[in-house]
């Protein structure tokens, strides 16, 4: 699972059929500290995340496709699969 902050909305005039209902979302992985990094990533927003919001993205095609749309097989790499309300971290020992 990869920790992210949606960025925002993709849109696309053309997309494959199982993905009518679905909006693809840019994010920027983040620390669990919440600090950004260099890495983005298209999601298929599961979730109904926004942008700003904190999110839990699996990259793992039967996951994603599963959790994205409902059926095994679509051609999903990564799906935003929870919206984040907080991480807590152990204190430094």
């Amino acid at each position: 699972m990869i920790l992210a902050r949606v960025l925002g909305n993709i849109v696309a005039t053309q997309k494959n059929h199982r993905y009518e209902n679905a909006s693809v979302m840019l994010c920027q992985q983040i620390t669990p500290e919440g600090e950004e990094t260099a890495t983005t990533v298209l999601a298929l927003n599961a979730v109904d995340a926004g942008v700003g919001d904190m999110v839990l993205i699996v990259q793992e095609g039967w996951s994603a496709s599963t959790a994205a749309t409902g059926k095994s097989g679509a051609a999903i790499d990564s799906a935003i699969v929870g919206v984040v309300d907080r991480v807590d971290l152990l204190d430094d020992e």
